[in-house]
């Protein structure tokens, strides 16, 4: 099983002094000679959960809001990786796709070849227009980024490639920058929809699977999350495709569940005494009903669940500190693949 995270920006962390502080200086010049504390804290936590043996680290992407812009913060970070790869975001609609196919073929040489990309289809219709973007609803939507991947990888595969779509055209398209591998950027997103569960299985290679709507407890997730994967693979299966599964769980050990969670509350809200409504309650807590709150040996239980289920990344939602990613490192990832005690891991 893979392990990711998310990089530490306003829209994606909780419970961080960092980028509490960081949100509070955004409106404001820093002081001479400081970098935004958003990235300096990115840098630290993410070297280390790189060190740590996490595998991927997901560049969120909000042009409405205070945080440092997704393929700006993955530059500067994943070049400095060993084993990660950056999972950056992009809203097609907001973005050509040729200046994408280039700006990814540029991570990609820098990190290694260990980029990939997470599709976004939008909906926040504010964001797109005050941006330059063009608000498309439901099935021209779905076309729209189905182009918009198609030309990526006609960029990516070939010298030069023409297409006649009906939301993109290109003649003579070169891109003479490749990436650094013969295997493309892979691309990931996610959708509820049975358009969009159509969509991935036609088109991407990962699936991050949505919480069941109606799950209310851990066993209803895991009954919800079965029926999702067998549909997905009925769905590629038919395009002649194969789909990988991602989740995002919220991650917290204790010595006790009742006390992991008690102690993630409270952080959040001794940093963000105002937190962010739709983060708590859309990203936060359907997370915490995957079952990985508690003490290691029942997380470990549980990520083992989801692996023979066929999910293969867990995209960890987690308070960002340098302390729990070691101790995750220590605890879930070294176990599962069969280290048997704690990495050696530089303090």
């Amino acid at each position: 099983m893979q392990f990711g995270l998310y990089a530490p920006i306003p829209m994606a962390a909780v419970g961080s002094p960092e980028v509490a502080q960081a949100n509070s200086e955004a409106p404001h010049p820093l002081p001479a000679g400081r970098r935004d504390a958003q990235f300096d804290h990115g840098v630290d936590l993410l070297t280390a959960a790189d060190a740590a043996g996490f595998d991927l680290t997901l560049f969120a992407e909000r042009h409405l809001g205070s945080d440092i812009h997704g393929w700006i913060n993955a530059a500067a970070i994943a070049s400095r990786f060993e084993r990660m790869r950056a999972l950056v975001a992009v809203h097609p609609g907001l973005w050509d796709p040729m200046m994408i196919a280039k700006m990814a073929a540029s991570l990609d040489r820098i990190c290694k070849g260990r980029m990939a990309i997470n599709i976004v289809n939008g909906w926040f219709d504010e964001e797109f227009r005050m941006f330059g973007g063009t608000v498309l609803q439901g099935e021209e939507r779905y076309r729209r980024t189905t182009e918009f991947i198609e030309i990526l990888r006609g960029a990516w595969a070939n010298e030069t490639f023409s297409y006649n779509g009906d939301h993109y055209k290109l003649e003579a398209g070169q891109l003479m920058l490749k990436p650094a591998t013969p295997t493309p950027p892979e691309i990931f997103s996610v959708s509820r929809s049975d358009r969009g569960r159509d969509f991935i299985a036609e088109t991407c290679d990962w699936w991050f699977i949505d919480y069941p709507k109606e799950a209310e407890t851990t066993d209803e997730v895991l009954l919800g999350i079965e029926v999702a994967i067998a549909d997905m693979n009925a769905r590629a299966k038919k395009f002649g495709r194969k789909v990988r599964f991602a989740l995002n769980p919220f991650v917290a050990l204790g010595d006790t569940k009742e006390a992991a969670f008690d102690a993630t509350i409270k952080r959040i809200f001794e940093y963000d005494p105002d937190p962010d409504t739709r983060k708590i309650e859309k990203r936060m807590l359907p997370a915490t009903r995957a079952g990985c709150i508690g003490r290691p040996d029942e997380v470990l239980t549980q990520l083992r669940r989801y692996e023979d289920l066929g999910v293969e990344l867990v995209l960890c939602k987690i308070i960002p500190t340098v302390e729990n990613v070691r101790l995750i490192g220590r605890e879930l990832i070294s176990p599962l693949r069969g280290g048997g005690g704690p990495l050696k891991i530089a303090s």
